[in-house]
């Protein structure tokens, strides 16, 4: 890796960032600071959307949309469109990559995969699906032709989370776009810059005047009333609960418009005595929990450990967390980077202090490092002892912190494992084929690991059961969530 392109990027300014409508920017009512994590300074400021402005994006959207040049484009030319942003993407995966470091902190090496990486996958992954998915016709009685027409819905509200805006913006984006809608766009006002960027890049690259636009700002504002908006059609949202809640009430105040959401986890990792390779099964788990800090939906907060390799694997565990490189994100060599934000790093921290208050041993770390830097660091955290009635056991901590508990049965790991409200992610680690299916039909998560954690591309499907939403990014699934079906019937 460059680390002196790094650098000089590093070191770049970052200019006062606007509202992105109808394919120009746009200056907003009001300004927010946008405050790096790496050290606690301010890198620049973004605009702070109101209702009119997301209303001002949606007309545009809802204009374009009608006008056809995208949504009634013949598939081959949306095809080159999209092509043309992904090799984009990839032209500037360093510069995308830097970027979004420093808006919240992730790892570079991470960073550069996951973010420019997937999102540049993303993009190419449906230009491809757009001439292969095709309507139906149906099995009728002779003398009657029914047709499945699959259209384009309308307007898509995107709202994306701060962990991995890029990677989850073009989750979403990409499928939107290649069935023929408008988009806008509201990324977290913690982490807004690369998809800033990201409208920059599909503007240069040809996609048509106000079919993507981006209104950054508040939640509270900019994303209620995006929620809220009876000229959108579809809305997606990957964040948290309590946002998919209050997204669900705006359905139905507003229109009845479709609402996808995808609203993290509490994630089992569960490792049974005859697993292949007990070190290599921590060596995994650790990054699948401590990478990008603990900031990622489907990390494997719970370890479930068979009691007979129980102190073993902690030890392991604890071995790696202590060992884990924390430190300045945008160095090559650091494995685990910055909390996202102060507010964050303080959530983490009250996790911390309430799992020593119910009686959760702590193993290693607990605590904020590298103060001197100004910036938001926590180190990797084991607790052991987690009994399944814990918060640490119950709730999302989003953050480099890991509960272990250890069973003595199959059946025990199966109920610890589905003890949560959510459904999202989950690993098994066995030698045992049999148990290793019986594990995946037991377990209630929409990806289920085994002998490894975390890995997959744009050709499966990632999504939740229960508490963890609804929707599905990734795979020609995702591609459902965008479309009408429209039944013809014909008598001939």
């Amino acid at each position: 890796m460059d680390r002196v392109r790094i650098d000089a990027l590093a070191a770049e300014a970052v200019p006062p960032q606007r509202l992105f409508i109808g394919g120009r920017w746009q200056d907003g009512a009001a300004a927010m600071p946008v405050t790096s994590p790496i050290d606690g300074r301010d890198l620049t400021t973004i605009a702070d959307a109101t209702e009119a402005d997301v209303d001002r994006a949606v007309q545009t959207a809802r204009a374009a949309f009608a006008g056809g040049r995208w949504s009634r484009a013949a598939p081959a030319e949306r095809k080159r469109v999209m092509h043309r942003i992904a090799d984009a993407i990839e032209a500037r995966a360093l510069e995308l990559a830097v970027l979004g470091v420093r808006d919240n902190g992730t790892e570079i090496a991470m960073a550069l995969k996951a973010e420019p990486g997937s999102a540049a996958g993303t993009f190419r992954y449906y230009a491809e699906a757009i001439d292969k998915v095709a309507g139906e016709i149906a099995p009728t009685a002779p003398g009657t032709l029914g047709l499945v027409h699959r259209e384009p819905v309308g307007v898509v509200g995107v709202i994306v989370p701060w962990n991995f805006p890029l990677m989850i913006g073009a989750w979403k984006i990409a499928p939107a776009l290649a069935a023929g809608n408008s988009v806008v766009l509201k990324p977290s006002e913690v982490a807004s810059l690369t998809l800033l960027k990201l409208a920059e890049i599909c503007a240069e690259c040809g996609l048509p005047e106000g079919v993507l636009n981006v209104v950054t700002g508040q939640g509270a504002v900019a994303g209620q009333a995006l929620g809220l908006h009876g000229g959108v059609d579809v809305l997606v949202f990957t964040g948290s609960g309590g946002v998919g809640r209050r997204l669900l009430e705006y359905l139905a105040r507003s229109n009845l418009k479709r609402v996808y959401l995808e609203l993290g986890g509490k994630s089992p990792n569960v490792v049974f005595a005859d697993a292949p390779d007990l070190a290599q099964a921590a060596k995994v788990s650790a990054a699948g929990i401590f990478r990008n800090s603990g900031q990622v939906c489907v990390a494997g907060s719970r370890l479930l450990v068979e009691r007979s390799v129980h102190e073993e694997l902690t030890a392991l565990m604890a071995e790696a967390a202590q060992g884990m490189r924390v430190g300045n994100p945008l160095d090559p060599e650091t494995q685990a980077g910055a909390i996202a934000s102060e507010a964050q790093l303080a959530r983490v921290q009250g996790f911390v202090e309430t799992a020593a208050q119910e009686g959760a041993r702590l193993v290693t770390g607990g605590s904020r490092i590298l103060t001197e830097t100004g910036g938001s660091y926590f180190a990797p955290t084991v607790f052991d002892g987690v009994a399944p009635d814990h918060r640490l056991a119950r709730e999302e901590v989003f953050g480099p912190v890991l509960a272990v508990t250890p069973f003595d049965t199959e059946e025990e790991a199966v109920a610890l494992a589905n003890g949560t409200d959510y459904g999202l992610a989950a690993a098994v680690w066995t030698g045992n084929l049999s148990r290793a299916h019986r594990m995946i039909g037991a377990i209630e998560a929409g990806v289920v690991h085994v002998n490894t954690y975390g890995g997959a591309d744009s050709t499966v499907p990632l999504g939740g059961h229960k508490q963890s939403g609804n929707g599905h990014d990734k795979s020609l699934h995702a591609l459902d969530k965008f479309v009408n079906l429209k039944t013809a019937w014909i008598q001939l």
